[in-house]
């Protein structure tokens, strides 16, 4: 996850919510969960979200962490409507002064100006180009980016600059952006990493209540391979005892809808996600919870979380070697094991300047 400046006085401090102005919005699912819902428990209404406008002065975010593969990142918007339960995202929105529960589904923040910030840290003498990777800490496909366009636009300026990018997200709303995956994919300069939960709608629809339904995961998969698009599947997290068995199910699955590389991670609880996840485990599975937190605690040296650089997203002990097992025999038995060729950031070049209206 970025680094994130910290807050003046300490988690939740309310200062920057102060100066927030939400304007109230309703929006439906990301997919096909309410349809289903209605056919399932009558009439659900659409989530009601607020948005503010954000005016930061810059929009790359600088990663130095050692066990993160990218080195730069964009997210577009705070806060993220799809709702999962397990996001590690959550505990970033105490630093507006709101909570990482229902505020972060439901009070966002979006960042019209991305674009124009992105171009003038583009053109910036000595600026090096390394892969910027989108959706590392919200999805930039969310609900909100269809009226918003945001994510677009900061394609628009990379395909542009000749930029290499990186994707991930749950959303197969990034189909809407085929045209310029694809022409970048076609000078290796963009990837695309579907993340695939669970293949089980009931679960995925309580883990990720407003995140597209699995089976439009996939059909985005098989949509961007056949657009010559390289993509990934992310089987995170692992839920021990919820979405474990799924693992050679969910392989398969991205393998036969032409993905080509898959990851995994187990599930990991920071912060205010722990507590999240224990009363999501208490309304939704009341009868293994015990087991569940007995497993994550067991891979995570008897605590809900292990923020340690390179263990913060691995799992020790038998069990977590047994899904590490199960994993890499599943993605090696579909040819999934293979790493992923370096994005090209030979063909870079500055972009353009902004024009103006009258330009």
């Amino acid at each position: 996850m970025p680094a994130l400046p910290p807050p003046p006085s300490g988690r939740g401090a309310t200062h920057n919510a102060a100066s927030l102005r939400f304007e109230q919005r309703s929006e439906a699912a990301d997919g096909d969960w309410l349809d289903e819902r209605s056919a399932i428990d009558g009439d659900a209404p659409p989530l009601r979200t607020a948005v503010s406008i954000e005016r930061p002065r810059t929009i790359i975010t600088r990663n130095t962490s050692p066990d993160i593969p990218f080195d730069r990142s964009i997210n577009a918007y705070r806060g993220c409507e799809h709702g999962c339960v397990y996001c590690f995202a959550r505990p970033t929105h105490a630093y507006l002064g709101l909570s990482p529960g229902l505020d972060f589904e439901s009070r966002l923040t979006a960042k019209p100006e991305a674009a124009t910030l992105l171009r003038a840290e583009l053109c910036k003498p000595g600026y090096v180009c390394r892969p910027m990777a989108l959706g590392t800490n919200t999805d930039p496909y969310q609900p909100i980016e269809r009226d918003y366009r945001i994510t677009r636009a900061i394609l628009e300026v990379l395909a542009e600059a000749r930029h290499p990018v990186t994707i991930t997200t749950k959303s197969d709303r990034v189909l809407r952006d085929i045209d310029l995956l694809a022409a970048m994919a076609a000078d290796n300069l963009a990837m695309v990493i579907v993340s695939v939960t669970s293949l089980e709608p009931e679960t995925a629809r309580t883990l990720e209540p407003r995140a597209a339904a699995p089976h439009r995961r996939l059909a985005a998969i098989r949509a961007l391979a056949a657009a010559g698009v390289p993509v990934w599947v992310s089987v995170s997290p692992i839920i021990p005892a919820i979405t474990d068995h799924e693992i050679e199910a969910i392989v398969t699955a991205a393998a036969d809808a032409g993905a080509s590389g898959a990851y995994a991670l187990p599930v990991r609880l920071p912060h205010e996600v722990a507590p999240l996840f224990r009363a999501w485990l208490a309304a939704h599975h009341p009868d293994r919870a015990a087991r569940v937190m007995h497993h994550i605690n067991d891979m995570r040296g008897g605590r809900d979380n292990d923020p340690r650089f390179f263990e913060r997203f691995a799992g020790h002990g038998a069990y977590a070697t047994v899904l590490r097992q199960r994993f890499e025999k599943a993605r090696a038995k579909h040819g999934l094991d293979k790493p992923s060729p370096p994005l090209d950031c030979s063909r870079f070049r500055a972009p353009g300047p902004q024009l103006g209206l009258f330009d």
